[in-house]
C-alpha cells in the first residue's frame, strides 16, 4: 500500500528527541464518492464532526523533534477514537443488541450514526460486511501505526508520550458552571498519564495565556484507555481545543487570526516535544 492509499499521514522528524507523538485522529477530510453517494448530508454538514485544521496545528511538531500522525479518513466514516467493537446496532444491520456505552448510544460509535447536532448520516442501515470493510481499511492501519510508534518510542527512549489532539464545539461547554476553559485535558482521571506529563501539558497551555480544565467534560476516550499505561511509561493525554478560538464554526474556515493562534500552539508544542528527554537521556546517549 502506497503512502497516498493510507488512511493517515505520518511524519517523522530528522531526529526524534524523546518519544513524543502528536496525533489528530479526527481531522481527516478526504470524502470518497462512494460515501457521499450513500449519505443524505452535504459535505459542509458532514464536516461539522471534524476536528478541522488540527492537523495543521500539530504539523510544526515534526521540525521540533516529535512525530505527527494525522487521519485522512473523516470521522463520520470511521471514528478512530472508538474501539472496533463499539458498533451501533442502529447503524449496522445484523449486529446483536447488547449493552452499549454512552458514546455508542448517542450515535457516536466506531461507525457513527450522526454528526453534530444529531444529524443522521445514512438513510438506512449498512451491512456488517461494509462496517468490517471500513474498520479493516481505515481503523486497523491507523492503530497499527500508532501502536508501532508507541513501541518504537519505548524501545528507543524508555517512554512514549502521546498527545492526542482534538477540537470541541464552543457550545460543548455551555453547561459548565463559571467561565468556560479554552481547552480540556483528559487523562482518564490519572489512569492514562502520569501527573508530570499532564502537569507539563497544562503548564505549556497556560504559559500562552489560555485556560485549561482537567477531565470535565472530556476525560479521554478509546485511545487514552487503550494505550495509556503510565506504570509502563506510556503516557496518553487527550487535549480538546475550543474551535471558536481558531475557526469560524458555521463555515468551517480559519479565523483571520488563525496564524497567530497557530504560532502560540507551536510554542506549546515546542515546550512538549522534548518532554521527558532528561529521563530518557541515558537511553539516547547509549545509541
Amino acid at each position: 500500500m502506497s503512502q497516498s492509499d493510507l488512511p493517515y499521514v505520518l511524519h517523522r522528524p530528522d531526529t526524534w528527541l524523546s518519544g513524543v507523538i502528536f496525533a489528530s485522529p479526527h481531522s481527516g477530510c478526504d470524502y470518497p464518492d462512494w460515501f457521499l453517494e450513500g449519505t443524505r448530508l452535504p459535505v459542509p454538514v458532514l464536516r461539522s464532526s471534524e476536528d478541522a485544521f488540527v492537523d495543521r496545528l500539530i504539523a510544526p511538531a515534526q521540525a521540533l523533534g516529535a512525530v505527527t500522525l494525522a487521519a485522512r479518513v473523516p470521522r463520520c466514516i470511521v471514528d478512530l477514537n472508538r474501539g472496533p467493537d463499539e458498533i451501533d446496532p442502529l447503524v449496522v444491520r445484523g449486529v446483536p443488541r447488547h449493552p452499549l456505552n454512552q458514546r455508542t448510544l448517542a450515535g457516536l460509535g466506531v461507525i457513527p450514526r450522526v454528526v453534530s447536532q444529531g444529524r443522521v448520516i445514512h438513510d438506512r442501515q449498512i451491512d456488517r460486511a461494509e462496517a468490517d470493510r471500513r474498520i479493516a481499511a481505515c481503523w486497523r492501519p491507523y492503530h497499527i501505526a500508532l501502536a508501532g510508534l508507541i513501541a518504537q518510542a519505548r524501545a528507543r527512549f524508555g517512554q512514549a508520550v502521546l498527545i492526542d489532539m482534538h477540537s470541541m464545539p464552543h457550545d460543548a461547554l455551555s453547561h459548565l458552571q463559571g467561565a468556560r476553559p479554552d481547552m480540556v485535558l483528559g487523562n482518564r482521571h490519572g489512569l492514562s498519564a502520569a501527573a508530570r506529563v499532564s502537569d507539563a501539558v497544562c503548564a505549556a497551555v497556560e504559559a500562552e495565556g489560555w485556560t485549561i480544565r482537567r477531565n470535565t467534560p472530556f476525560s479521554g476516550a478509546y485511545i487514552c484507555a487503550a494505550y495509556g499505561r503510565p506504570a509502563q511509561n506510556v503516557h496518553v493525554v487527550q487535549l480538546e481545543i475550543d474551535r471558536s478560538l481558531y475557526m469560524d464554526e458555521p463555515t468551517i474556515t480559519p479565523r483571520p487570526d488563525f496564524d497567530d493562534f497557530a504560532a502560540r500552539m507551536t510554542r506549546v508544542i515546542a515546550g512538549l516535544a522534548t518532554l521527558g528527554a532528561d529521563r530518557a537521556g541515558g537511553r539516547i546517549a547509549a545509541e
